[in-house]
């Protein structure tokens, strides 16, 4: 594998809590970049304007930051090819999508959503897989012309053959074969100009020089379009490497649905940056039985992208804990230790803000532990004596916490004010009181009715703790459904 003036890049999309996968494809490309003495960027693409938001690439990047990757280039830091976030590119790309137009390479559809849902389902209830028909592939020039000054809504989509395959070889697969029939017409620029993930992609890469795209699997059926643009660019492709998924023990896909994906999650909890990345490093290397604990330097110095696995990555937290207690036990002195714990109590001001919160209800300071050790905690011991305290029946409780989990899902920001706002209007929605919605929560996010104010409490707990704590919650509550308690 060709390793001059390498080039990768890592490019998360600011849509929700930065998930362990992103963190695995990253230290892949940090350390491929660190071994073959490339340049390792950073690029957030943030084409999805709805869901897209600037305190999740702040998440991004405080959590790639904790991880201890360092990248050359990106938004926080600047660089040569800037800039690097796509949201600040969008002028860059419309006069591809032209070219592409004027080569004939592309077509602009005038297909309405209903038109094409329609033309899905249609699909779908044919036992076919559902793609752009071509309705529109076949317009006269004086058809498209006519259309635009009427004002009709169009997106820009390619052409694809319509024999044959893309063959291509991949990095970790090998030899690939796709049929072009399989592969769909992709809209390239959207009505609103911005364009799709497909075609900012291919463009950012070329213009930022990417030598090596490695990333997750589930893109392997994408390569064909991007192949295609980079020939109707006539630009030289990057070298393709394709990871396995990480997967939990049954092989199921690692989703935040099943488990825990959100890094700040394992930084709650308490595992060190140090143990996460050296559990992530150990599927890119090949070590002997006893080399297990490793740092940064040491993955990247065993580090072979010629001798990838096809098998898919296990997240194993079991073995994560086991390298996360030696490394607390072997890697670090008293003093480190100790410092970590205060810079881990101490982080989003979980425990300065907490005690500040226990003042105002605590008789001694002895409460505290009881009070507010739910802060710190990994784990509340829910069981369902826990709720058996409320006036709400189970199904009730069942109910609030559901729906609540649902809805703090959609929450663009968290904070108080926010968390406040969004219990306050799931309560008046449901038609319940505020007084009936809150004690549930209580009881799933500290293990008790008395304990420190809900929405300051929720707040500084995070995201991906409260997200974990109530789906324990909820499984707690349905086996009360289940036996009538």
């Amino acid at each position: 594998m060709s390793t001059s003036n390498v080039r990768v890049r890592i490019a998360p999309s600011p849509t929700g809590e930065p998930h362990v996968g992103t963190v695995y494809i990253a230290l892949f490309n940090y350390l491929f970049a660190k071994k073959t003495g490339g340049e390792f960027i950073l690029r957030i693409e943030d084409t999805d304007a709805t869901r897209s938001t600037r305190e999740y690439e702040e998440k991004v990047l405080e959590a790639l930051k904790w991880t201890g990757l360092k990248w050359s280039e990106g938004p926080d830091v600047g660089g040569p090819y800037g800039p690097y976030r796509q949201s600040e590119r969008k002028d860059m790309y419309q006069p591809y999508a032209q070219e592409l137009l004027d080569k004939g390479h592309a077509f602009r559809c005038f297909c309405t959503p209903d038109r094409l849902e329609q033309m899905r389902e249609a699909q779908r209830a044919a036992g076919k897989p559902p793609k752009y028909d071509g309705l529109c592939l076949h317009l006269k020039a004086e058809e498209v012309t006519a259309k635009l000054a009427a004002g009709e809504t169009s997106v820009v989509r390619m052409k694809i053959p319509t024999e044959g395959s893309c063959d291509f070889t991949d990095g970790v697969y090998g030899e690939v074969s796709i049929p072009w029939d399989s592969v769909d017409m992709q809209v390239l620029m959207k009505a609103d100009g911005m364009p799709t993930y497909h075609m900012a992609n291919v463009i950012d890469d070329h213009l930022m020089k990417i030598t090596h795209v490695a990333r997750g699997e589930e893109w392997l059926a994408s390569v064909p379009k991007h192949i295609l643009l980079y020939r109707y660019f006539g630009w030289d492709q990057p070298v393709f490497m394709h990871l396995s998924l990480m997967r939990n023990a049954d092989k199921s896909k690692l989703s935040k649905r099943k488990n825990p994906t959100s890094i700040s999650y394992y930084s709650a909890l308490g595992y060190l940056p140090e143990a996460l990345m050296n559990f992530l490093g150990l599927f890119f290397v090949q070590i002997g039985e006893g080399e297990e604990l490793l740092n940064m330097d040491e993955l990247a110095d065993k580090f072979d992208p010629d001798a990838l696995s096809k098998a898919g990555a296990i997240f194993d937290v079991q073995k994560l804990d086991w390298l996360n207690g030696r490394w607390l036990r072997e890697k670090l002195s008293q003093e480190e230790f100790l410092a970590r714990i205060f810079e881990w109590s101490s982080e989003n001001g979980r425990l300065t803000e907490g005690l500040k919160l226990a003042q105002s209800r605590i008789s001694r300071l002895s409460e505290l532990p009881q009070l507010a050790g739910f802060l710190l905690s990994g784990d509340v011991g829910l069981t369902p004596a826990s709720f058996a305290g409320l006036k709400s029946k189970p199904e009730e409780i069942h109910e609030i916490l559901t729906t609540v989990a649902a809805d703090l899902e959609k929450m663009p920001d968290w904070n108080i004010e926010s968390i406040e706002a969004e219990l306050r209007d799931l309560a008046e929605r449901t038609g319940k009181k505020l007084r009936v919605v809150t004690p549930p929560l209580f009881v799933a996010m500290s293990g008790t009715s008395r304990s420190l104010p809900l929405f300051d409490s929720m707040a500084l707990l995070g995201r991906s703790v409260v997200r974990q704590r109530l789906k324990v919650a909820i499984a707690v509550v349905v086996t009360m459904v289940g036996s009538g308690s």
